[in-house]
């Protein structure tokens, strides 16, 4: 018994050479089942579209049912149906919009771990010397993007202090 090729659409497999795979590749059977799979992963948006350029199947209107199924180049969906998913694409874009307001420009969540550390840093550069006053450094370190607030089990480096501050004094020979 030679190789066989397995086809991960069709679900189905067959003795692999040029022919065989060639004829298989080609066959109306693989091209429906490879459309059905790439529409599975289809937005909303792109549904809907395709679906108010089509007209509506008379005989699926008439009796509920047709003959050709999915493959039909008419629509099947109902005005209550066409209601439902347009809803849904102006929730999904809402979404979307909402999450890009809620980012403000600049203020990400790597920007603001780059320009922490750089402030560390230059913080451990000058020693031990307090030339700013304590109420700035809560103030700049509490200065935390929203994304990081919403994370459940933060760890303590990326809390923000207590409002009343923190309660000991930290210990210089640590860092």
């Amino acid at each position: 018994m030679g190789r066989r090729y397995y086809c991960d659409y069709c679900d189905r497999s067959f003795q692999d050479n040029m022919h065989n795979r060639k004829k298989h590749l080609f066959g109306v059977q693989h091209h429906r089942a490879k459309k059905a799979w790439y529409d599975y992963f289809r937005d909303s948006s792109a549904i809907l579209c395709d679906e108010q350029l089509k007209k509506p199947c008379r005989k699926f209107l008439q009796k509920g049912i047709c003959d050709f199924g999915p493959n039909c180049r008419f629509s099947h969906m109902s005005e209550e149906d066409m209601f439902h998913l347009q809803r849904q694409v102006e929730d999904e874009r809402r979404l979307r919009e909402d999450a890009v307001d809620s980012r403000m420009p600049g203020r990400c969540v790597e920007d603001w771990l780059s320009r922490r550390e750089k402030r560390r840093s230059a913080l451990g550069n000058q020693g031990d010397l307090k030339d700013k006053d304590d109420s700035e450094e809560v103030q700049e370190e509490s200065d935390i993007p929203p994304q990081l607030l919403s994370v459940h089990d933060l760890p303590p480096s990326l809390l923000p202090p207590p409002p009343s501050g923190w309660k000991g004094k930290v210990n210089s020979e640590w860092g």
